[in-house]
């Protein structure tokens, strides 16, 4: 069976506390660095690569044509600072692709 590594990308002060739970983390200052080392853990095969939206949001067609592919997953994660809701529209899509309706947010009534 095989195990795959999970890392993080973004700024230090929004990933540092994902060390502690034995996730790699890559902190960096800029989309270019992100987009550089999302493209080394997909050629590492890492399982997950949790983003947050602050970068994906540069990247987007890039982790469009990842999400494609079985492995990795790329989960959005909010920032330090907030969230700008890409994470949360990921997980709609996804849904709404996996069931074929919205399931999650749609409203009654």
């Amino acid at each position: 069976m095989s195990s795959y590594k999970t890392a993080v990308i973004g700024d230090k002060d929004s990933i540092l506390g994902f060390k502690t739970l034995g996730v790699a983390i890559f902190p960096v200052t800029g989309a270019a660095a992100a987009l550089a080392i999302l493209k080394q853990l997909v050629a590492d095969n890492y399982g997950v690569i949790f983003i947050t939206e602050e970068f994906a949001r540069e990247l987007d067609d890039v982790i469009a044509e990842l999400n494609k592919r079985f492995l990795p997953s790329i989960v959005l994660i909010p920032n330090s600072k907030g969230t700008l809701g890409l994470g949360i529209r990921n997980i709609k899509q996804n849904v709404e692709k996996a069931i074929g309706a919205d399931i999650l947010f749609r409203k009654e009534g």
